[in-house]
């Protein structure tokens, strides 16, 4: 009977914090300008599930809040909080070396033994800069490795991921987990492009990875356009003899060319196709094969080292496009630098809720997870995150953080947003999108040429179903007519 009677005052305790909560939720919601009240009502969400915090710069408080300091999941918009960490901590010039070392000398071009690639997370590293290293190593006087390519990826220390965890999507680019040497976030971009006269359809990877299989299956037909992927079907065989990717379907000719980004293969395999692609390409020679291997402690100083783009070029692609990848190395770089390598989700995690604290964030309740907001554990009240923007717009790197958030109506994830209105080119925006979240904060410049701090927080069953980005506009507009 006792064990009952408290599980019996648990839950009445329970129901009357919720009770609580809608009703804060309610007396909030009715303060609110009446045509935000309107655009919440219009989309049939009610007021616990939406969390609204608009603050006009150097005002000494918000003048609008609903559910302030209530938990939301944020999807993408935690990003607003990993990278400012990062821009804080490391400073806009911060690089990534990658070091390259040869487990014996090289004489008359010539390196009888191994060559080690020791990575560090390069979140820039894509195929323009993975060539150019391999052409800066050509120019060392190196033209032919008698021994093995190795990668070390020591740098992190990082449990197995399934890729496919998230949303059951192993092939999609956004789902593919971090790698101390990962090329082009391990994805590939696939041209599909009909024949001028018509006789048929070509499929082109990018880059031409050379130990990759395409088996093209498309059928050209006369159709709509609007079809999923214009009816491309995309698998990926792995047999002994390698991967293929192949492609099926009938594919509307009349609609032109189309791209699908996608991964194929393990870092691993990606690495290794990647450095006999550009190594041929500057002339070079390699016997053996490309493995992963760590580097001997005593082996000296490195025969070369390429340097990434700064810090403060990396974080336009975490924020304007959104790439976890990218952003998920960021918090792994940082939880590096504060607490020493290897690097590890833990560190990563620890360093992010310290840094943000030294930047006078509330951290209370909140959880990162892995950084990225690809997550559903992720966790962040509109307080807080409004306390992020505060931060970044008091940062002396204000120019850098603000500059990597997308335009509205120009470029990054949201170009398609606002068209040709007069709200075009005046906000400074991260969105997020998961399955029932919608999420989105950054700065406005209103009608009164003010700057305003804005942060919304949908989490709802129909949140990702439009209602979400129609309450976002209807916001984001009622801020910039102020």
């Amino acid at each position: 009977m006792r064990i009952r009677a408290v599980k019996a005052g648990l839950s009445i305790g329970l129901l009357l914090c919720a009770l609580a909560v809608v009703g804060q939720a309610s007396a909030s919601f009715v303060l609110l300008p009446e045509p935000l009240q309107q655009a919440i009502r219009a989309e049939g969400l009610p007021a616990d599930a939406v969390g609204l915090w608009v603050k006009r710069v150097g005002d000494p408080a918000p003048m609008l809040q609903l559910n302030p300091r209530q938990s939301f999941n944020p999807a993408s918009t935690i990003k607003l909080a990993t990278t400012l960490a990062a821009l804080s901590e490391l400073g806009p010039s911060h690089v990534w070396t990658t070091e390259i070392h040869a487990t014996a000398p090289v004489r008359d071009g010539v390196l009888r033994g191994d060559l080690v690639l020791r990575g560090a997370g390069d979140p820039g590293m894509v195929s323009e800069e993975h060539w150019r290293m391999l052409g800066a190593l050509r120019r060392t006087g190196l033209h032919r490795i008698e021994g093995n390519v190795y990668l070390d990826t020591s740098h992190f220390y990082l449990p197995v991921e399934d890729p496919g965890a998230f949303d059951g999507q192993p092939l999609r680019a956004y789902n593919q987990p971090p790698h101390a040497l990962i090329v082009n976030a391990n994805a590939l971009r696939f041209h599909v492009m009909p024949d001028a006269n018509g006789g048929g359809i070509r499929v082109v990877s990018d880059p031409p990875l050379p130990g990759l299989q395409i088996v093209n299956n498309l059928r050209g037909v006369q159709g709509g356009c609007g079809g999923w992927q214009r009816g491309i079907r995309y698998e990926v065989e792995n047999g002994v003899a390698g991967s293929r990717v192949v492609f099926a379907g009938d594919y509307p000719v009349n609609c032109g060319d189309y791209e699908l980004l996608r991964t194929a293969i393990t870092p691993e395999a990606y690495n290794r196709e990647i450095f006999r692609l550009h190594w041929s390409q500057w002339g070079g020679e390699l016997k053996g094969d490309v493995r992963y291997g760590i580097l001997p402690l005593d082996n000296g100083p490195p025969l070369l080292e390429h340097e990434s783009r700064p810090l403060g070029d990396i974080i336009r692609v975490a924020n304007k496009w959104s790439s976890n990848v990218v952003t998920r190395l960021l918090a792994l770089t940082l939880g590096a630098a504060r607490y020493g390598p290897p690097a590890t989700v833990e560190k990563a995690r620890e360093a992010l809720y310290d840094v943000l604290a030294g930047l006078g964030i509330e951290v209370g309740g909140m959880v990162i997870d892995n950084g990225s907001g690809l997550s559903r554990h992720t966790r962040i009240t509109p307080e807080q995150l409004g306390q992020v923007l505060q931060a970044g717009w008091d940062s002396p790197w204000r120019p850098e953080f603000v500059s990597s958030l997308a335009i509205a109506g120009l470029d990054g994830t949201m170009r398609r947003r606002f068209g040709d209105g007069p709200e075009t080119g005046r906000m400074h925006l991260k969105s997020g999108h998961l399955n029932q979240v919608s999420a989105v904060a950054g700065y406005v410049r209103n009608r009164s040429n003010e700057d305003m701090m804005v942060v919304l927080l949908v989490n709802h069953p129909s949140a990702h179903q439009g209602a979400g980005s129609r309450l976002q506009e209807a916001v984001l507009r009622w801020v910039h007519e102020l």
